[in-house]
């Protein structure tokens, strides 16, 4: 009998030490501010690059958090659909395990080096704090169950129109207009299939993709127009390049690279509609922003923190599609979640797959 609860204890025991630290897929998050959760706020940037004032964030956190909207953001809402807290900025401080995963996205960020250089965590810059993740795990968890921690994980983008649309915003087309258009796309998406390549490397298979917004269709393009249409030229023509040529290549390392499964979510398709069409999707606005200044509250002033003090705020930010100049309310990034959590677009997964897939 003393023997049998000898058995017994020791094999709770055994048991006990491979129970994994989190049962849940992680989730890792790169790109710009469509995903940042609050990065920006602890690097030397300016006020052009960072949310953390009022009213950003005051509708669902009383108070802002660095986050570019009046609330949570479409990463927010994915991750609450994969059961998993709101995942902390990596800068964030005291913040050390990320077992549920890490936000590593910037605000203004690029995936080329060029973008907002020295403002931003450029997606290069991203990986490398992805890459010291691993090492933890490493060091922590031992080889075998770090690699499989992070093959389990999804691992989740919006990058590249800041690429496109800061050199138009800035009103410095110099280095867009140094590389023919086809050029410079394929130098865009070049940098983001080596991050993707090298994340492969350390184990990650599962990776879902925002593709490029309509950028030229924010209000901070718009009241650039002369009659407040959407500006095609760079900021629609080339998103529309990218997004083309974006599902041909996320197709050739489903070839290429052995487990690799993707999710792509048509983001630019579905902001259009919304911009559009309001009203079908339980909006009112679909040009003008919800805070800012000037035709369609289109100069980002939101905050009154970006050399113009005085700004306007919508009574009711549910009836906006666009918070401020250049962002999304969180009404509408929960719709876009949602759809993406179980959109499947061109043969991929959708995200609801990548994180029930083992």
């Amino acid at each position: 009998m003393q023997l049998q609860i000898l058995f017994l204890i020791s094999s709770i025991f055994i048991a006990f030490l491979f129970v994994p630290i989190s049962a849940k897929q992680p989730l890792f998050i790169f790109g710009d501010s469509i995903l940042d959760a609050g990065n920006n706020n602890y690097i030397n940037t300016s006020t052009f690059g960072q949310a953390n004032f009022y009213p950003y964030g005051t509708t669902f956190f009383q108070s802002s958090t660095g986050r570019c909207s009046n609330g949570r953001l479409i990463s927010d809402v994915i991750a609450q659909h994969a059961n998993l807290p709101l995942l902390p900025p990596y800068l964030q401080p005291g913040e050390s395990h990320f077992y549920d995963g890490v936000n590593f996205a910037s605000i203004g960020a690029g995936a080329l080096v060029q973008t907002n250089q020295g403002l931003v965590i450029d997606l290069h810059m991203q990986l490398r704090n992805y890459k010291n993740v691993q090492r933890l795990f490493r060091n922590k968890l031992g080889d075998f169950r770090a690699r499989n921690r992070l093959t389990k994980a999804v691992y989740l983008f919006s990058i590249g129109g800041n690429d496109y649309s800061s050199s138009f915003i800035l009103n410095d087309s110099t280095f867009l207009s140094t590389y023919p258009q086809s050029e410079f796309i394929d130098m865009v998406l070049g940098n983001i299939t080596f991050v993707i390549t090298e994340i492969y490397k350390t184990g990650g298979r599962k990776f879902a993709f925002l593709n490029v917004p309509p950028v030229g269709c924010m209000p901070i393009a718009r009241i650039s127009s002369t009659n407040g249409d959407c500006i095609k030229e760079p900021l629609l023509s080339y998103p529309k390049q990218h997004n083309i040529a974006l599902v041909s290549i996320l197709n050739e390392l489903k070839m290429k690279l052995p487990g690799f499964k993707y999710s792509l979510y048509d983001f630019y398709t579905n902001l259009q509609q919304r911009i559009d069409y309001p009203s079908k999707y339980g909006y009112k606005e679909g040009k003008t922003a919800c805070c800012g200044s000037g035709k369609f509250r289109g100069i980002f002033s939101c905050g009154g923190t970006r050399g113009i003090e005085e700004y306007e705020l919508c009574e009711n930010v549910d009836d906006y599609v666009f918070w401020d100049a250049a962002h999304p309310t969180e009404k509408v990034y929960r719709q876009l979640a949602d759809e993406m959590w179980n959109s499947h677009s061109h043969g991929s997964y959708s995200i609801k797959d990548l994180f029930y897939l083992s």
